[in-house]
């Protein structure tokens, strides 16, 4: 039902949009219509306010979800991530408020609070917020503090529309974004007959999308690809993150004596562009399926794509923040304490606690998984 209305929704886009598109038709006519930005098309599919992914239906992480995140392999993040908030504020020589952006359910900020609570570090050191848009997000977070008996830390959960205005985030902070830059809206740009040129999206809810050629719509992304060295191949596309370079600059605006790590899997531009990334890397998720087509399941899949480190920093850097450091996750857990969390133990229970947090930290430093994928970015707004 979602995916019919969401449908209806970006048909009525398209048919009240002033911009045109080109596409060649079954019988090779190239044929000129409506269209819309494929950065409008994802942003109706993930984030429209009734029928958008990340806005309502079930939850979507997890077992029953569609994906996982790196919380799901047991506790070990979070706790290396509650030890670096606690050396960081011990730097400042204040409280500061622990902040993840984009929380999803809240079981990473849930792991967070047990390991601050477990560790026994001082009152008034960590404040837990969680800033979520999807409503069952919410609530499966608020519920999750309260099943672990964290609410007396005074967790507060909200959605963005309304973190922006609060005073707290005008409050010295550390801001966690795990696995949040790459579901942020894009526009696809590619190289065709030697010019660049965007893709849009055509079509109707009845016979389906489809994707046209359009004229670039935003004049920064020249630039932006000139800026980062990036010179597309002949028949090449690839992604630009608009949104996530206005995140950025929106965040350096209120942010005061904060720090902002970034965890996602992502390349610099070299990689990002290289010759066998021929068709981008936007992937499309739908019960633990991955896919390429954006076109289907309007509002009830996951669209992402791989995030371009290189220019996040760039722009980052160009909006205020201090790039403090920049490494794969395996290299961030290393440097900040994991192999510390390894437990000696006799158990012969390959299920007891300590033989799954051995397991745990193993899973994140292979290679072969999250370790070297995942990259870590650090961000200091002064």
């Amino acid at each position: 039902m979602r995916e019919k209305e969401l449908s209806a929704v970006i048909e009525a886009s398209i048919a009240a949009s002033s911009q045109f598109g080109t596409y060649v038709d079954s019988q090779g006519c190239l044929l000129r219509v409506p269209c819309i930005s494929f950065l409008d098309y994802m942003r109706a599919c993930l984030y429209d306010p009734e029928f958008g992914y990340y806005r309502s239906g079930q939850a979507r992480v997890g077992k029953q979800g569609d994906f996982y995140t790196s919380s799901g392999i047991g506790t070990i993040l979070a706790e290396v991530l509650v030890s670096y908030a606690h050396a960081y504020s011990k730097t400042l020589n204040e409280p500061i408020n622990l902040i993840e952006w984009g929380a999803g359910t809240g079981r990473l900020s849930v792991q967070m609070a047990a390991a601050y609570r477990k560790d026994s570090m001082e009152t008034g050191n960590f404040r837990p917020i969680l800033i979520e848009n999807h409503p069952t997000h919410r609530e499966a977070a608020r519920l999750a503090f309260a099943e672990m008996n964290l609410t007396d830390l005074d967790p507060i959960i909200g959605a963005s529309d309304d973190a922006w205005e609060a005073s707290w985030l005008r409050e010295p902070a550390l801001v966690v974004a795990n696995e949040l830059l790459d579901a942020f809206p894009v526009r696809r740009v590619a190289r065709m007959n030697g010019r660049l040129i965007e893709l849009g999206v055509a079509g109707d809810a009845e016979s389906g999308f489809f994707e046209v050629q359009m004229p670039i719509q935003d004049h920064r992304i020249i630039n932006w690809l000139v800026r980062d060295g990036i010179v597309l191949k002949e028949g090449q596309r690839t992604e630009i993150h608009a949104d996530a370079a206005e995140f950025l600059t929106k965040l350096s605006h209120v942010l005061a004596r904060s720090r902002l790590i970034i965890i996602d899997y992502g390349h610099e531009a070299a990689e990002y562009t290289a010759e066998h990334r021929m068709d981008g890397t936007l992937l499309c998720y739908w019960r633990h399926t991955v896919g390429d087509n954006p076109y289907i399941r309007a509002g009830e899949q996951d669209i992402t794509s791989h995030v371009p480190f290189s220019f996040i920093r760039n722009e980052a850097e160009e909006n205020g923040w201090k790039t403090k450091g920049y490494m794969t996750q395996k290299q961030f857990l290393l440097e900040n304490g994991v192999l510390e969390l390894l437990q000696n133990h006799h158990n012969p229970d390959p299920f007891s606690e300590e033989a799954r947090k051995n397991r745990a930290i193993r899973q994140l430093l292979l290679s072969d998984q999250m370790s070297e994928s995942f990259k870590v970015m650090i961000l200091d707004k002064p």
